[in-house]
């Protein structure tokens, strides 16, 4: 009888080990972000839209801005009344009764992947947006903002070190305080080696639109 409770548990402790050590199960329970939220790009690829559609998708209501700097996002929540301009792309979807205007915002989340065409078009080059990159994470580590950061453009954002993608890897994934990517974005393990060095939690899921569950746990 001895015999057999000891296998039951042996059974039951390695099922958990399985569990517990599945990419995008454990690590997603450790990381809780809260609302007002902010969506933005590291490198102006059009990953933002996907990362825009995720939130959507996940019925999670967010304010985005392409170019934000520490002054808009101390405007908090409904990014202080600004429009689009030419350059410049603004959109507010926070509830606002919930979150009235200027409402600190709690959470970050960045869209890696870099564009000289996105870039060009929001008069930046590739060390100013670095440069705007590392003032904004200085800003959310001061004021206790959690940051995402997304890579789900897979191997088409991904570069040789040194390119311009990896530039934007490096500006923002090691400053995270969570990781997502999709498999293809980390076939040579770059995020895992961040997440690793780093303590940050990750996980890694299939396709973009895995993200969507994730991102629904992670701000329950």
């Amino acid at each position: 009888m001895r015999s057999i409770k000891l296998f039951l548990s042996l059974i039951f402790i390695s099922a958990i080990v399985i569990f517990l050590s599945a990419p995008g199960l454990a690590e997603e329970n450790t990381s809780k972000a809260q609302l007002p939220v902010l969506t933005t790009s590291a490198g102006q690829s059009t990953d933002v839209t996907t990362l825009n559609i995720i939130m959507e998708e996940a019925e999670i209501l967010y304010d985005y801005c392409d170019i934000p700097g520490p002054d808009l996002l101390a405007e908090g929540a409904g990014l202080g009344g600004r429009e689009s301009g030419e350059g410049f792309h603004v959109e507010v979807y926070t509830d606002l009764d919930t979150y009235p205007k200027g409402t600190p915002y709690k959470t970050i989340i960045f869209a890696i992947g870099a564009s000289l065409k996105g870039m060009g078009a929001s008069g930046l080059t590739i060390d100013s947006e670095v440069a705007r990159l590392t003032s904004l994470i200085d800003y959310c580590k001061k004021n206790n903002i959690f940051i995402i950061a997304i890579h789900a453009g897979g191997a088409s954002k991904r570069g040789p070190s040194g390119s311009d993608n990896e530039k934007m890897i490096d500006a923002v994934a090691p400053f995270a305080d969570y990781l997502i990517v999709v498999e293809d974005s980390n076939k040579d393990g770059r995020f895992t080696k961040i997440s690793e060095e780093k303590g940050i939690p990750i996980s890694q899921v299939d396709y973009a639109l895995d993200i969507v569950s994730i991102l629904q746990q992670v701000f329950q």
